[in-house]
């Protein structure tokens, strides 16, 4: 085709006939280079090194959150906060200090003290027998007083204001109790993470005697706790806990390190970037599916008495931040091998980028028309074209790793903006030699 010939052709003519080109070239200067020859040892290394990237990021969410859990007071009282309004909850603690309060005052003894009273002030015998009759409903009428009171109690903002105050105190004796060094409200007790409900017990007593309820006031300190978590492992999970603490900063970093140096050392770095976000998703499900069996196991093996609805709400609480995080990093692997193969040289991906590449360019083709004029900008983002999305692309993989805590919808958020950001580009990238044709001065014929 003549060079008259390429005046005449439109803009996205020539952006598509300078395409062509570069592909012929590519491809007659690869005719004549040799393909590297693929070497066993070198695949076998990246695939052991993808596996463990996949396995030291499952250890990471969970580092992460143990950390989350352990050192930071508002995380740790996000999560536990919101018990204190759950009804499940709400029944356990309200059944625990009803019993707590029921053993400092004798019921029983209570009504036999009222029939004896009635018998000594020389009452009708019919009437000292109809006493008698109702021993039973008196009892359970005060019974029935008592678990009222507390779950009035219970059920108050005032015990979501001790509830979370509690907690927010007695978060670095949590720390404490997971370490073994506990001393305080929060501890470890016969495998056990306890927190005293003396407090509540407290706050019932003064309603109980504000309700004419006079033995309340007899009752002394009370403290009482309710579980957070039992497990017979417990001395285990210190362990555990402790190790996960100290790593919890650098394991995030080994992983992705060793993931970089196995699609490194591949021989078709691309597949490997897909086949080690493929296998952090994997990694991610299981141990999704692993929280579920875990909880499974924990309600099987609750102490006798223990609420199973409150256990499971408690361990859904403890572990939703965890969840999340398997989530948001599950969504990252999934863009990420998504991205990686529609950078590849199957038809899929090239049809998709194709479509994108001649929707932008119309786009690009009527702004322009209408006297858009990229001019520099357009030439400077031709040439920068490939270091401007490595630059997206670093600046998205740095704003989620130094993100605390990412979900799912910060994830997604991101891939939205990047691919805006790349979409933006190619709207910008505007070739000299591609750009359009002035029109020619009125009265001109075209020859």
């Amino acid at each position: 085709m003549s060079d008259d010939g390429d005046e005449q052709l439109s803009a996205r003519e020539r952006s598509e006939l300078s395409d062509l080109r570069q592909r012929v070239h590519a491809l007659e200067g690869a005719g004549s280079v040799r393909p590297p020859r693929h070497h066993p040892l070198r695949s076998l290394g990246s695939v052991v090194l993808i596996l463990v990237a996949a396995l030291l990021s499952l250890l990471s969410v969970v580092a992460v959150w143990v950390n989350s859990i352990v050192q930071d007071t508002d995380r740790y009282v996000a999560t536990v906060g919101p018990l204190a309004s759950d009804p499940d909850v709400q029944a356990a603690v309200t059944n625990r200090v009803t019993d707590a309060v029921l053993a400092q005052v004798d019921v029983d003894a209570l009504v036999k003290e009222l029939t004896d009273a009635a018998a000594e002030k020389g009452v009708p015998p019919k009437v000292a027998t109809l006493l008698g009759d109702l021993d039973g409903p008196i009892s359970n009428g005060l019974k029935q007083l008592v678990h009222s009171t507390v779950e009035r109690v219970v059920t108050s903002s005032a015990f979501e204001t001790v509830w979370v105050d509690a907690n927010r105190r007695a978060h670095t004796a949590l720390d404490k109790a997971l370490t073994g060094q506990s001393d305080s409200t929060v501890k470890l007790e016969n495998n056990q993470v306890v927190i005293d409900l003396g407090p509540i017990v407290a706050q019932v007593k003064d309603q109980l005697v504000d309700a004419g309820f006079a033995p309340a006031a007899k009752i002394p300190a009370v403290h009482t706790n309710f579980v957070v978590f039992a497990s017979e492992d417990v001395g285990k999970i210190k362990t555990y806990v402790r190790v996960l603490e100290i790593l919890g900063v650098w394991l995030p970093v080994i992983a992705l390190l060793v993931a970089a140096a196995g699609v490194y050392v591949a021989f078709n770095r691309r597949h490997a970037l897909i086949g080690a976000a493929l296998a952090v998703f994997v990694a991610m499900l299981v141990l999704g599916i692993g929280l579920t069996v875990a909880r499974d196991v924990y309600l099987d093996h609750l102490p006798p008495g223990a609420s199973q609805a409150a256990a499971g709400t408690v361990y859904d609480a403890l572990v939703k931040f965890l969840r999340a995080g398997v989530r948001a990093l599950a969504a990252v692997a999934l863009f990420t091998a998504v991205g990686a193969f529609l950078a590849g040289p199957s038809r899929i991906a090239v049809l998709t980028r194709t479509g994108c590449r001649r929707s932008i360019g119309g786009l690009r083709d009527v702004t322009t028309s209408a006297g858009l004029r990229l001019g520099a900008v357009g030439r400077f983002v031709h040439r920068f074209k490939r270091w401007i999305g490595v630059a997206i692309l670093v600046v998205a993989a740095v704003v989620l790793f130094t993100w605390n805590y990412p979900t799912t919808a910060v994830v997604v958020w991101t891939a939205v903006i990047v691919l805006v950001g790349f979409a933006i580009r190619e709207f910008l990238d505007v070739d000299r030699d591609s750009a359009p044709t002035p029109p020619p001065p009125a009265g001109t014929a075209a020859h």
